[in-house]
């Protein structure tokens, strides 16, 4: 709808990107510095007061409302390029059949290692924010060769698990069409209910495509709010059932202390930890 009013004359504009961090409770609001800026001068130091009254980290008062956005866009792009350049390897080193995390461990002690780990990359911010940037980009007539890049592999991701675990089952012999996988996990990030852009069910759907019975756990769920979004069942108790696969998905604290003996059908069952969450000796393979 159109206005009369014109901008920076009879109504303003402030603006501070969003900094949180779903499921921290050590990084809250009030402890991570407020990029804070406004649509003149005035309106930016009456925005930047405002946000200093309740930020006890303080406030980074950005010279414009683009660069405030510029600045949000690349934080979240830059960790989606890091992992996904972490994610490429440690699906190399799967088919290689060397251990990522014992690769990154050795590496991380280095001063200088970027210490990321494997994944998953859904969410509101990491795995979006990357597309509005190259979306920009490409409307000025630029290639975003690298930030499309990580988009695409950490995209990617769940489907190269989902394969990784049918290929495995199919070289038991197993018969994928009576064969049960169950996910530990759906929601975007451990410890918190939040599944928007949630990458599990990629992985789910992959391992549907192969006629796989799959079932998903996780308590952090409403669950029928999200059977409704994805077309998926998820449960807030685990089947009483055994497995032919086992896949940690997210790592919530609660799956600590799994009996994953009791899930399992046989000494054959497959464990597949994408998030190095178990004991390296619980596990058959890890992202």
């Amino acid at each position: 709808q159109k206005t009369k009013l014109k901008y920076n004359k009879d109504f303003f504009c402030g603006y501070s990107p969003e900094r949180i961090n779903p499921g921290d409770k050590e990084h809250t609001i009030d402890k991570i510095v407020k990029v804070t800026s406004g649509s003149n001068a005035k309106i930016a130091n009456l925005i930047d007061t405002v946000y200093k009254s309740v930020i006890s980290a303080g406030t980074y008062q950005a010279e414009s409302i683009r660069v405030a956005e510029a600045a949000k866009v690349i934080e979240n792009t830059q960790r989606d390029i890091n992992i996904a350049f972490v994610n490429e390897l440690a699906m190399l080193f799967n088919v290689l059949d060397i251990d990522t995390t014992s690769v990154l461990e050795a590496a991380a002690t280095k001063w200088n290692f970027l210490n990321f780990r494997p994944g998953l990359v859904g969410g509101h911010c990491i795995g979006v924010d990357p597309y509005y940037l190259a979306n920009k980009a490409i409307e000025e007539g630029f290639n975003p060769e690298i930030i499309l890049a990580g988009r695409k592999v950490n995209d990617g991701v769940g489907t190269f698990v989902a394969n990784r675990i049918s290929d495995k089952l199919k070289k038991q012999n197993k018969d994928l069409t009576s064969s049960s996988v169950l996910i530990l996990g759906v929601t975007f990030k451990e410890n918190c209910p939040d599944y928007r852009n949630t990458k599990v069910v990629d992985m789910a759907f992959e391992l549907k495509k192969e006629s796989l019975q799959v079932d998903l756990y996780d308590p952090w769920v409403e669950a029928d709010l999200f059977n409704k979004e994805y077309d998926l069942k998820v449960v807030s108790e685990i089947p009483k059932k055994k497995y032919d696969a086992l896949v940690l998905a997210v790592s919530h604290d609660l799956f600590e202390n799994l009996d994953m003996q009791k899930l399992k059908k046989n000494n054959d069952t497959f464990v597949y930890d994408i998030k190095s969450f178990f004991n390296k000796g619980k596990v058959t393979e890890r992202l």
